[in-house]
């Protein structure tokens, strides 16, 4: 996905990698297709069974290995022998521990039939530490900072806010996946209580695909578009003035890093996971609770009545609280697993 170019890129300058990406191509509601960078050979899953990945990892001889999860056997069959070699495998995943029977079971299990093919566990933030935790990993082998959205691409629009600071623009802002887990649903219902209950002025712009973008469209005050690239997206932010997430569970949402990045106050729902990392309430934004539209247009009418000063202080702070996380980061926790003298 776009959020992880930035990371190889910095894998390959600062550490003079050469990368291989094996990633899954099935399609989706964001189709994506990666650029072509220095250093960094790509192959699709559908194109190598399981034999043809063994044979793979065994020529590239990786001196580091990462998976992403543990959700393809045949990445896991792949690993085996450069795991025997002592090659650092690191597995990543933004689970956060809720203490569900499966997740009961899989801390039990992990232990005795999955932790052997790693060294390393790699999380998002401090809930999924915890996990971590959970599955057995000790604190000297797990590495934070997973995740980052694209700070240098986005951090450009925080630059809009001395603009903004004279004509503050009165329109949230939606990005990702048209889906019952992103509580389309709330967001078209709360924000039509909130035109019409709080006579709300403010608009709506929708970004991205999926079952329910037919809940947005044509509906008045809301603005829709299809999946767009990251710097067609960059282009609209001068007209946007907060980025609203009604999701029911999403456990770290790269939009939310990127939003922040971009200077926007930030609106999101009580299961937003990575929302501890990227949102102080009244300092850069409010949460409201998980499904309830009403609640929602409550919390965008509290927004949309804050002054043109007080948003554009909000979005500054947004903005800081966002250099926290970037490529930079990412790369390194990765590459120090690895013996480099």
């Amino acid at each position: 996905m776009p959020y992880q170019i930035p990371v190889i890129k910095e894998l390959v300058s600062r550490y003079n990698a050469e990368v291989h990406v094996v990633y899954f191509d099935k399609k989706g509601n964001a189709p994506y297709i990666p650029p072509e960078m220095e250093n960094t050979f790509i192959y699709r899953r559908s194109d190598l069974d399981d034999t043809q990945l063994t044979a793979l990892v065994a020529k590239v001889a990786p001196q580091l290995i990462y998976v992403c999860g543990w959700q393809d056997m045949g990445y896991l069959w792949a690993i085996k022998e450069s795991r025997r070699n002592g090659i650092p495998v690191v597995t990543g995943f933004d689970e956060i521990w809720r203490g569900t029977f499966r997740q009961r079971v899989g801390a039990l299990v992990f232990p005795y039939y999955l932790m052997h093919n790693y060294t390393h566990a790699w999380v998002s933030g401090p809930r999924q530490y915890e996990f971590a935790k959970k599955l057995g990993f000790k604190d000297q082998r797990i590495l934070y900072h997973l995740y980052s959205g694209d700070t240098e691409l986005f951090g450009k629009a925080a630059s809009f806010l001395n603009e903004k600071a004279a004509n503050y623009p009165k329109t949230f802002l939606f990005v990702g996946r048209m889906v019952p887990a992103k509580a389309i649903d709330t967001l078209a219902k709360g924000f039509e209580i909130y035109r019409k209950k709080y006579r709300g002025d403010w608009n709506l712009i929708g970004i991205g695909n999926g079952p329910l973008k037919q809940l947005l469209v044509d509906q008045p005050g809301i603005e829709t578009y299809d999946f767009l690239d990251q710097s067609r997206i960059l282009e609209l932010l001068k007209r946007v003035g907060a980025f609203v997430l009604p999701s029911r569970f999403d456990v770290s949402p790269l939009v939310v890093h990127e939003f922040a990045s971009a200077g926007l106050p930030l609106i999101l729902s009580d299961s937003i996971g990575n929302r501890l990392l990227f949102l102080i309430e009244q300092f850069n934004g409010y949460r409201f609770k998980t499904d309830d539209a009403e609640d929602l247009a409550k919390t965008m009418h509290k927004l949309s009545n804050r002054s043109a000063t007080d948003l554009v202080e909000m979005g500054q702070n947004s903005f800081q609280l966002s250099a926290a996380h970037n490529a930079k980061f990412v790369a390194a926790s990765l590459m120090s697993v690895v013996d480099r003298g």
